[in-house]
């Protein structure tokens, strides 16, 4: 059996269609977090989930390591390189079906996917790895569509909650998390917008965390409106200089966000 794009999307599609009353609830009742999300267990069979984690482990140069005061993280957006199974998942979330279905769920209509995978792509984190607090710039890279939605697709096989590399989702004022744990073959989807404050916890363990990720852009705002901001930098709580530096940080990068008229340049954030 060929595992194309066609082969995952089937199988996708079927996991939606056998849980998609009880994901509508999640995304409409997402206490005790302010941001709305779902997620849904055991999306493919084991069998390929394990085939796209080795392709992880698979050489490549290509892996963009990022080490700062907000994040440590490795992400790669020219994801052929790694084998075909990983570019045939990736495919599956972009078709017109997959993104139908989730627009029924969380009511978002003309969402569109992003081939050139601005900001997406693929992340790993190791031993030490993390993610500070943070809410995602609006748009795509050309300033012309919203962001609306994250996928976080992870494949790290047998993850468990004291592994750490774990989604936060925050309230408003970055005080209280919701933790959701990167478990194996666990598919979050997530909306984004200009309180939707998320972070991973650092990794406390000699293992890779993988993940897939995508994002959906459409035409219209959440709003109603035109707005836009930048990724905003952040941190945990009790953190206190490093919350007044990213804030720093996201006034400046704002400022010349709006001269230039357009969002940097596409990073992975997961």
């Amino acid at each position: 059996m060929i595992k194309d794009k066609e082969y995952f999307k089937t199988l996708i599609l079927k996991s939606f269609e056998e849980q998609e009353e009880r994901l509508k609830e999640s995304w409409i009742n997402c206490n005790p977090t302010f941001t709305k999300y779902f997620y849904i267990d055991n999306l493919l069979p084991t069998k390929d989930v394990d085939e796209i984690y080795k392709e992880y482990l698979k050489k490549t140069d290509k892996w963009i390591v990022s080490k700062g005061l907000f994040e440590s993280k490795s992400t790669l957006k020219e994801i052929d390189t790694l084998g075909k199974i990983i570019s045939s998942i990736t495919d599956s979330f972009h078709s017109q079906e997959v993104i139908k279905v989730i627009s029924d769920i969380t009511g978002i209509k003309g969402l569109e996917p992003d081939p050139s995978l601005y900001a997406g792509g693929l992340s790993r984190m190791s031993k030490g790895d993390f993610l500070s607090p943070h809410i995602d710039n609006s748009h795509d890279q050309s300033r012309l569509r919203y962001r609306r939605l994250n996928l976080l697709y992870y494949v790290s096989p047998d993850w468990v909650s004291s592994n750490g590399g774990n989604l936060e989702l925050w309230d408003k004022k970055v005080k209280t998390p919701h933790e959701i744990v990167s478990t194996f073959n666990r598919l979050v989807v997530m909306a984004t917008n200009d309180t939707a404050y998320h972070s991973v916890n650092k990794v406390q363990v000699d293992q890779l965390r993988c993940c897939v990720s995508n994002y959906y852009f459409s035409e219209n705002s959440e709003k109603g409106y035109d707005y836009h901001h930048v990724t905003s930098a952040g941190a945990w709580p009790g953190q206190h200089f490093l919350r007044a530096l990213g804030k720093a940080n996201t006034h400046s990068r704002s400022f010349i966000s709006s001269l230039i008229g357009r969002t940097r340049k596409g990073k992975t954030r997961y």
